[in-house]
């Protein structure tokens, strides 16, 4: 596999690359494949490289790795991510290790979060971390492994939060090019003229590696605002202005998120003061796709790839038989067609090759591949079938609750898992709780808007308008007397219009439904109390599950239920369900809520009262979340927890 500087020295034309992450789940990394084969086949060009993302502490580095190795397998050149600090030097060495397995000769050196002291380890026994900084890891690649890896470091129009200054953030960014790095990649930015500007004054402070910035299209208004805030990139005041009035219709958004980044690509190109432009797709595919279009960089002789192991629906195995005439034998019968040999000619066969494909898969994966739904999210328009087509179902309000077979399934915002503002920061905004009554107290002190109490290591904005709608509810579940730690909500919602300000999502012209549920934390003995209340009062209309940090689990649903609890009903479209509770995906938040109880433990020194009350909360209490069915009754769900 070539290095990505060769790649760039072999190109006299702007070049375009991809970012994904591994998905949380088996459905989602298939349905993911698929995705990536269709960006990068005709009449698309085909991206320079791909780029997987690293968890920081190496959270994620089997499934990185896993997924590095099936994009390889498609036939893409992959950068993999690296982060170096709070794991161990060997996860860095056998991450390297395996890329050299692999054929990826392209790295991307990142620090990931700042390096805990003795102090603040998590280790009983700790030793210093081999590595401080993002230099000290592109030293190390440079010393191990010469010139074998094209190293690329990260890059900040807008300064990284931990630098004192721009000008201190640029020195850091020379060290880390003087240190061996061949490239550098840019954290997203939305002010062109202002990255134009740092492009330039990086040329002047001796930075001649090539700059290739990322462009992450706005896919919704809440990821967004939320993305800026965690970011701190500045927005200029246009895009605000445009944004505001379409702020509730996510169709809208989309639309306009596409348009913008085509401008700003156009604008950076236009400048010719970098080579190319790298995507973050947050492993979703209409935007990227709609920018590419939107720029003409279209080629209907870009080779093809091999395909990902997915079945659509069931098929007939053809027949196979020998080819003769330019014809193509299936199922007993030759039908003439122009496409050459490994082509199919119909939907509903599939060759013996991929069936072998498919079944292999589904032996490794004790699974068959998911089957994802089809469908645009604009003005009822489907996607066609083929290798170009588009899948564009999952489009909509991705995070924690959507479609498990999602390959953005859990992702809100493309910043990972885990505590959204500095260490310095949530020390200020969350004190140091020593007691369940003062959690309590932090808990209801975020409800109430309490400005000293802006943010909680669950959610790192404010109380959301829809929220508001229930807040008396919270609060009492909340409260020192319940102490029911509430982490999720919603209102029920019945036939609301889309547009509404507060509950409606989608496009205009259509009615949105909710059930209500809530999502809390709770000791262990309440638990039991709660699941037998559910089987004495819920008169079958309340679905509840429950889990721990050390995996047990109780639900009253029975194996493979899916609870559609938001739903949409559009012009044109097919019924979207844009918020899905199940098993699968509460077990898969279950596992990051209580990390997040682990992560803001690390704040406070080990044996310190507040280290201790976090890490017992961690692993003694609960993850509880109960669905009303009846959307019709605003109240009930309410009335079942609250009322004694």
């Amino acid at each position: 596999m070539p290095q990505l500087i060769s790649l760039l020295n072999d190109r006299t034309t702007p070049f375009h690359t991809f970012e994904f992450f591994p998905p949380r789940t088996e459905a989602g990394l298939v349905n993911l494949l698929d995705r990536i084969q269709r960006l990068a086949s005709a009449p698309l060009p085909s991206p320079l490289t791909v780029s997987v993302t690293w968890g920081a502490g190496g959270s994620t580095a089997d499934k990185s790795l896993e997924l590095a190795e099936q994009i390889v397998k498609l036939g893409l050149k992959v950068i993999l991510h690296l982060t170096c600090t709070n794991m161990p030097k060997e996860k860095v060495d056998q991450a390297l290790e395996k890329c050299k397995s692999l054929g990826v000769r392209n790295i991307l050196a990142l620090r990931g979060d700042a390096p805990r002291s003795e102090e603040y380890s998590t280790d009983p026994n700790p030793q210093p971390d081999y590595f401080q900084h993002a230099d000290d890891l592109v030293r190390y690649i440079r010393k191990n492994y010469d010139d074998y890896f094209c190293i690329g470091v990260a890059g900040y129009p807008t300064p990284h939060p931990d630098s004192e200054t721009a000008e201190k953030d640029l020195e850091y960014l020379k060290i880390k090019c003087d240190a061996g790095a061949d490239f550098i990649v840019t954290q997203l930015f939305y002010d062109v003229e202002g990255f134009l500007e740092w492009v330039k004054i990086c040329r002047r402070k001796g930075i001649t590696q090539p700059i290739i910035p990322g462009i992450m299209p706005i896919q919704n208004f809440a990821s967004f605002r939320r993305l800026v805030n965690l970011t701190k990139c500045p927005v200029p005041e246009t895009i605000s202005s445009d944004l505001l009035p379409i702020s509730s219709d996510d169709s809208a958004v989309k639309r306009y998120g596409a348009e913008l980044a085509t401008k700003m690509v156009k604008q950076i190109l236009e400048s010719q003061l970098v080579p190319g432009i790298h995507f973050c797709t947050l492993n979703l595919e209409k935007s990227v796709r709609t920018i590419l279009e939107n720029l003409h960089w279209t080629n209907s002789n870009v080779p093809s790839i091999n395909k990902s192991p997915l079945i659509r629906h069931n098929r007939l195995i053809e027949d196979d038989q020998p080819q003769t005439n330019g014809a193509i034998a299936i199922n007993g019968h030759t039908t003439a067609n122009g496409l050459g040999s490994g082509h199919q000619i119909s939907d509903l066969s599939v060759s013996p090759s991929e069936a072998s494909q498919l079944a292999q898969w589904g032996l490794q994966h004790h699974s068959l591949p998911p089957v994802p739904k089809k469908g645009g999210i604009q003005g009822g328009a489907t996607s066609n079938s083929g290798q170009g087509a588009e899948d564009s179902w999952d489009e909509y309000p991705n995070g924690r609750f959507t479609d498990v077979r999602s390959p953005a399934y859990g992702e809100i915002d493309g910043w990972g898992s885990g505590l959204k503002i500095t260490a310095a920061q949530a020390l200020k905004e969350w004190g140091t709780p020593t007691t369940v009554q003062e959690l309590s107290a932090f808990f209801t002190s975020y409800l109430r808007a309490s400005p000293e109490t802006p943010t909680t290591p669950f959610c790192d904005l404010p109380l959301s308008p829809e929220s508001q709608t229930i807040l008396p509810h919270l609060l009492e579940l909340n409260s020192e007397k319940m102490k029911c730690w509430t982490v999720g909500s919603q209102p029920c919602v019945d036939a609301i219009k889309s547009e509404d300000p507060i509950h409606g999502w989608g496009p205009r012209g259509g009615y949105v439904f909710q059930k209500a549920f809530v999502e809390f934390f709770v000791k262990e003995e309440e638990v039991q109390k709660l699941k037998e209340k559910v089987e004495l009062k819920g008169q079958g209309k309340i679905s509840m599950y429950a889990g721990n940090k050390s995996g047990s689990f109780r639900t009253n649903t029975e194996e493979d239920t899916v609870n559609a609890v938001t739903w949409g009903v559009f012009p044109g479209q097919e019924i979207v369900q844009s918020t899905i509770i199940e098993t699968e995906s509460f077990l898969a938040w279950k596992e990051e809520a209580f990390d997040i109880w682990t992560e803001w433990s690390l704040l406070y020194p080990r044996h310190s009262p507040a280290r201790k009350l976090l890490e017992s909360i961690a692993g003694e209490w609960w993850l509880v979340s109960l669905i009303h069915h009846d959307y019709k009754d605003k109240e009930a769900l309410w009335r079942f927890l609250l009322d004694e």
